[in-house]
């Protein structure tokens, strides 16, 4: 049969489309989550706009401005008789923003208030009260527009998902012995030196089920008990480990063999790690998941933690080897009827 499609890659991505949304008005509800969101193309075509548009628009109003105190047409006449404005009638008279003569001006004026430039040809005079509050305002929503955008930059750049990139995991899982019974394990690890702290471990089987009143679940999410070598759920990951769970009579994996291991087409075991970035404090996610035919049975991971001179050593080329070791091969529900029986 066809493999169904995963729900969880193997990079952690989640497989699934969102279509027919209706309510698209709820993603401008929280527009700073949408920026954050977006694809990078789009996040710095956002952000050049957003100065773009702020500047010419407060450039038009300087314009405007200007051109209802008649400063445009004062420029004009000085262009045209400078000598005039030494000892004439024109000596008298004080514009709103200076050295404004055109819409380029005005344009130039706004960038140099909205971002703090400064040339010092053009500026702004106690003649119109007008002038003095689109300044404040320009100046307000300048800042607002920097922190809005550099926030966004800023979050993009250390999103936890980056921190995720170097958590990884093995490329199969396994299915051997251990303490005499069968366990499911798998390799997780940490490449960086940097700690993930309070770091928890879980893992949920996504198959699709039936209940008894015919309703179809097509991905119904059952969270199975796991161990690992320091107890519970949280782990230190300080060195690669490997996480295990003991396939009992509790388990969705009771009834597989290796047989019939690579029929059930429709399993996918996902594991999910979480954790607080130490040097960030940004709690961060990583995702895997293992298909049937990603599950290897009696196999074993090979050992790569080992200690030289005075301190222990990893070797991460040896990260997902594994060798094969006795395994019975039948289910975990036989084996434990078996012991039962001797």
């Amino acid at each position: 049969r066809e493999r169904r499609a995963r729900f969880v890659g193997k990079n952690g991505a989640c497989n699934v489309a969102h279509k027919n949304i209706r309510e698209q008005g709820r993603f401008l509800q929280d527009v700073f989550t949408t920026l954050v969101d977006l694809k990078w193309p789009h996040t710095l075509l956002i952000f050049t706009m957003s100065f773009l548009c702020s500047w010419l628009l407060f450039g038009m109003v300087w314009w405007l401005i200007a051109f209802a105190h008649g400063d445009l047409d004062h420029s004009t006449r000085l262009q045209r008789d400078p000598g005039e404005g030494a000892s004439g009638s024109l000596d008298s008279f004080v514009p709103c923003v200076t050295s404004i003569h055109s819409f380029t001006s005005a344009f130039l004026f706004s960038i140099e208030v909205q971002v703090t430039i400064g040339f010092g040809g053009r500026m702004v005079t106690e003649e119109c009260p007008a002038a003095i509050l689109v300044l404040i305002v320009q100046n307000i929503v300048g800042l607002v527009i920097n922190a809005i955008m550099l926030g966004c930059i800023f979050m993009k750049t250390s999103q936890a998902h980056r921190r995720a990139e170097t958590l990884i995991f093995s490329k199969h899982a396994v299915i051997a012995l251990r303490e005499g019974k069968l366990c499911f394990m798998l390799r997780v690890g940490d490449l960086r030196k940097s700690m993930i702290i309070s770091a928890t471990i879980r893992m949920q089987v996504v198959k699709k089920t039936a209940s008894l009143e015919g309703e179809v679940v097509p991905l119904n999410q059952i969270d199975i008990q796991m161990e690992n070598p320091v107890g519970g759920n949280s782990i230190f990951l300080v060195s690669p480990l490997i996480i295990y769970h003991v396939i009992d009579k509790n388990s969705p994996l009771y009834d597989i063999s290796p047989v019939n291991l690579h029929h059930h087409e429709d399993l996918e075991i996902i594991v999910i790690l979480e954790g607080v970035v130490e040097t960030t404090g940004i709690t961060t996610q990583a995702r895997t998941s293992y298909l049937a035919d990603e599950i290897l049975w009696g196999q074993r991971f090979v050992p790569i933690v080992a200690e030289e001179d005075g301190r222990y050593s990893v070797d991460y080329s040896k990260f997902g080897n594994t060798v094969k070791v006795p395994t019975p091969s039948c289910t975990a529900r036989q084996l434990e009827e078996d012991k039962s029986i001797m």
